[in-house]
C-alpha cells in the first residue's frame, strides 16, 4: 500500500480530520508533516514528522522520503512539482489533482500573483475551505484509497 504524506502547517483542520479517519478505515499509513505539534488522536496509521521550523524543512523532508506510487495531499505548487517528478501522485485539499500536465502551468499563475502581489496589487487571498471543498476532497480521496485496493 503506497503512503499518504500531508504537508501539513496549511492543511485545514477538516481536511486532516478527513485523511485521520480515511487511514484509519483503510489502514493507509499516513504520516502529518509539520513543523510545529499537532492534535493527533493516537493512532495506528497516522503519524507525526515534525521538523527543525527552517524555511520549506517540512517540504524537504517529503521529498526526501516519498516514493512513487505514494500521495502527497498539498497546496503548495512547488512541494507538488517536486513530489510529480519523484513519480508520487499529488492532490490539493480541496480534491484537485496535480499533474505533471497542469502543474507547471499553475506554478506560473503562482509565480505571476507573486509578481502582481509584490507590486502592490490587491489580489485577495484563498478563499476558504466550504462544505463543498470538504465533500471534494473526501471523495477525490476515496477514490484515490480504492484504486491502491485493487
Amino acid at each position: 500500500m503506497p503512503t499518504l504524506w500531508v504537508d501539513a502547517d496549511a492543511c485545514p483542520r477538516a481536511a486532516r480530520d478527513i485523511l485521520i479517519r480515511a487511514a484509519e478505515r483503510t489502514e493507509t499509513p499516513t504520516w502529518m508533516v509539520s513543523n510545529h505539534a499537532l492534535p493527533l488522536p493516537p493512532s495506528r496509521w497516522v503519524k507525526p514528522l515534525s521538523v527543525s521550523s527552517g524555511f520549506d524543512a517540512a517540504d524537504n523532508e517529503i521529498v526526501c522520503r516519498i516514493a512513487p506510487g505514494d500521495l502527497l495531499v498539498t497546496a503548495d505548487l512547488p512541494l507538488a512539482m517536486e513530489a510529480l517528478d519523484k513519480g508520487a501522485q499529488v492532490m490539493t485539499n480541496r480534491g484537485e489533482a496535480l499533474t505533471p500536465d497542469n502543474i507547471r502551468a499553475r506554478v506560473q499563475m503562482r509565480d505571476f500573483m507573486e509578481t502582481l502581489r509584490a507590486s502592490g496589487e490587491h489580489t485577495g487571498g484563498p478563499k476558504g475551505y466550504s462544505d463543498a471543498d470538504r465533500r471534494e476532497f473526501a471523495n477525490a480521496l476515496d477514490r484515490w484509497l480504492a484504486k491502491q485496493k485493487q
